[in-house]
């Protein structure tokens, strides 16, 4: 680009800018303009409201038109809602006259975090939709008054009328100690008012979960929708994003869970065709999710048989909801106690047979819950303490012949030599009878025990407002710092249990590390990497349940006394002459330990052929 060219793009450039400063409208003209453009906007926002009420009142006319006196339920039109109320020992149920729906449930032996009755649902949080069919329209429960009959303590029927002889009852049934509510719903003098050849209803069915617990992401991760499936496993939508499933199977139930309390809607004769979505909702709306289940199930539109159906309203607690399945085939089992997530397979297993028997003994003995966890972590270490001193013994065997190790590194000093002196390594310990594998099954025999209490704690609603020295409510996270700001990765507090668990896992690796030393060389960076982990907790666990956090600093810390107590009480200089026996007197091992012996000594021979070979060359 030349020297003239550059002068003219200077003054092209300066012309706009100065064209633009002389051209911009003074004060009062950008006063004017903008009285103006707020004038169009008003005129706009206007408009648009009168087009609103137009299409209401359109709207509004077309369902009056549509409201006839032709209407199978006209007379059901027109009604004030109502409220009544039915309960036990354990929940009150309320129930509006418009739908004939339960309006709210009411859990009496837990409380909210307002120290008030938990409610589970209530208001505007549930819709319930019945959908009844004939030839000129379709019925929907929601838009009719039902008339409150046969009403008890315990029992209520709510009836949707056409007439003195023509009429659907919708009758819920509790029972003393029970969480279950029996629901039916039965046609009479209805088979010339319905279609005969249509012989379900369709259900809709929609809940947005309140928030019951102080740490929203934590409850979270437990909250989701379930559903059994007939003859199958269950199964659930994701708890982590919005989800749907369109299932063509046949249904046994359908549950709305958090962390500790469900919604579920049980049918007797199945449910089928259903659209079951998840959406998410956000952090400080006090709601986690919001359901909906659009379904379709048995209808006797003759009235000879009714369709009988259940709701849950409880806890998620495993022997409650076991005990729903006492004395049933497995083919009527509903299976409910599924909503406790207690891992998947054996670990699940572990967790029914051992740890909530245990649990729940200790209990039993009035122990405080921090007490408990104390107990359980003790009973659980002693359970799994045959496979701790087996590989803490395979680490001190390694250990006493460190000397001989040394040794053997001095001699390959170099990268290039590393095969050979790992092969020495290993003849070495072929020859004293040790194996470096030896240690790894005992640890990899205790890990499902330990993982099966990771699912269990968080599940257990036992622990729920139960405090214990500084933690207020073991079942959520116990903050001793908080701040306004969210941080990436750590939230807006620091919980104490989680630091110290930490703490404890750092010092553990360090005692770790040094049992281990066995004069091996290592990868390098492990070392660094092996405290990584216990610094990665303080991330991982932060918001998690705090007597979780509570267990794993108790286990870490009765790991380290044990480690301890066992570096003291092993006389090394006993094992080193045993070893020297075993060197002396070798025995053929067998089983793993006697093929990877085999192994070795394969590669032995292969390497000493290829060596050869080369110094022939």
């Amino acid at each position: 680009m030349d020297k003239n060219t550059i002068v003219g793009f200077v003054l092209i450039v300066a012309l706009l800018i100065g064209f633009t400063f002389l051209t911009r409208p003074n004060q009062e003209q950008q006063i004017a303009q903008k009285r103006y453009q707020d004038s169009i906007e008003a005129l706009a926002t206007k408009e648009a409201a009168k087009k609103a009420e137009a299409a209401a009142a359109l709207e509004n006319e077309t369902e009056k038109q549509s409201a006839d006196s032709t209407a199978t339920f006209f007379q059901a039109t027109k009604g004030n809602e109502s409220f009544t109320t039915i309960e036990n020992d354990l929940v009150k149920l309320t129930f509006s006259n418009k739908g004939g729906r339960v309006y709210s449930a009411m859990l009496k032996k837990y409380n909210g975090q307002d120290k008030k009755p938990l409610v589970l649902f209530d208001k505007d949080d549930v819709k319930m939709n019945f959908c009844f069919y004939n030839k000129k329209e379709v019925i929907e429960t929601e838009n009719y008054y039902f008339q409150t009959v046969n009403k008890t303590d315990t029992s209520l029927t709510m009836r949707l009328a056409a007439n003195e002889s023509s009429y659907i009852d919708f009758t819920y049934t509790i029972h003393k100690g029970n969480y279950m509510v029996d629901f039916t719903v039965k046609a009479t003098g209805m088979a010339d008012k319905l279609s005969p050849s249509v012989n379900y209803m369709d259900i809709v069915w929609n809940q947005k979960l309140r928030q019951a617990e102080r740490a929203f992401k934590n409850e979270n991760r437990y909250a989701y929708l379930m559903y059994k499936l007939d003859g199958a496993e269950t199964e659930h939508l994701s708890e982590m994003k919005e989800d749907k499933s369109s299932v063509t199977g046949r249904l046994k139930w359908v549950g709305y869970k958090t962390q500790y309390f469900s919604s579920v809607f049980i049918a007797d004769q199945n449910f089928e065709k259903s659209e079951l979505k998840s959406k998410l909702e956000t952090e400080g709306s006090g709601y986690l999710k919001d359901y909906a289940s659009n379904m379709t199930t048995f209808f006797d539109s003759k009235g000879t048989q009714a369709t009988k159906m259940h709701f849950y309203f409880g806890p998620n607690h495993y022997k409650t909801l076991k005990a729903f399945d006492a004395g049933k085939s497995d083919r009527d089992k509903l299976e409910l106690d599924q909503l406790v997530p207690l891992g998947w397979s054996f670990l699940r297993w572990i967790n029914k047979v051992f740890t909530i028997n245990v649990f729940d003994w200790l209990t039993s003995l009035g122990l405080s819950m921090g007490m408990v966890l104390l107990f359980m972590t003790i009973i659980v270490k002693i359970v799994i303490f045959y496979f701790t001193y087996k590989s803490y013994m395979s680490s001190a065997r390694m250990r006493v012949l460190k000397p001989q190790i040394d040794i053997i590194s001095s001699k390959y000093p170099k990268k290039e030599d590393a095969m050979k002196k790992q092969q020495e390594t290993m003849a070495l310990y072929g020859k004293y009878g040790v194996s470096p594998m030896s240690g790894c099954l005992p640890m990899l025999l205790q890990m499902p025990i330990v993982i099966a209490l990771f699912m269990f704690v968080p599940s257990a609603i036992e622990l729920r407002q139960q405090s214990f020295l500084w933690a207020d409510d073991l079942s959520t996270y116990d903050a001793f710092i908080q701040w306004n700001t969210h941080i990436p990765f750590i939230g807006n507090h620091i919980s104490l249990f989680c630091l110290l668990m930490s703490l404890a896992n750092i010092l553990n690796t360090k005692f770790t590390m040094a049992q281990q030393d066995t004069g091996q060389q290592q990868m390098p960076g492990m070392k660094a990497m092996m405290y990584v982990m216990p610094v990665m907790f303080i991330f991982i666990l932060n918001d998690y349940a705090a007597g979780l956090n509570y267990y794993y600093l108790v286990s870490t810390l009765i790991s380290i006394f044990i480690m301890i107590g066992l570096k003291k009480f092993t006389d090394e200089e006993k094992l080193l002459a045993v070893l020297e026996a075993n060197k002396k007197n070798p025995k053929k091992k067998a089983g793993l330990m006697g093929k990877l012996a085999q192994m070795q000594e394969e590669q032995e021979r292969l390497y000493n052929e290829r060596t050869k070979k080369a110094k022939r060359k």
